[in-house]
């Protein structure tokens, strides 16, 4: 598997938020959009509604480590932005996955 890209772009994060689809979980939310690179795209927000520090770098922590579960059966060619609510850092990276498989397949991204 390779590495995994990711959007660092703030003009990226807004397109996705403003233009992408959403799909929500009391856990995650997850914002969908093509682009035009093959590749996936994702991107990981937490915002200081979940916590200080530690819990704000839990939650990317287990989101992304999700995410690396899912890699294999996201379809190329997309834009990801997972966004942490305030249960994620209390939840196990399993309930994370469960909620994030759930709305990529939501989103027909998953192969």
């Amino acid at each position: 598997m390779s590495d995994i890209i990711t959007l660092n772009r703030n003009s990226d994060f807004r397109r996705l938020y403003s233009r992408g689809r959403s799909f929500a979980s009391p856990v995650l939310v997850t914002y969908v959009m093509k682009n035009r690179s093959g590749n996936v795209r994702i991107g990981i927000t937490t915002s200081k509604k979940i916590g200080k520090a530690v819990m704000r770098s839990r939650s990317r922590r287990i989101i992304r480590e999700a995410y690396r579960m899912l890699a294999d059966q996201v379809m190329p060619g997309y834009d990801l932005v997972f966004v942490a609510r305030g249960k994620t850092p209390f939840v196990k990276s399993t309930d994370i996955l469960r909620a994030m498989k759930k709305e990529l397949k939501e989103a027909g991204v998953l192969k």
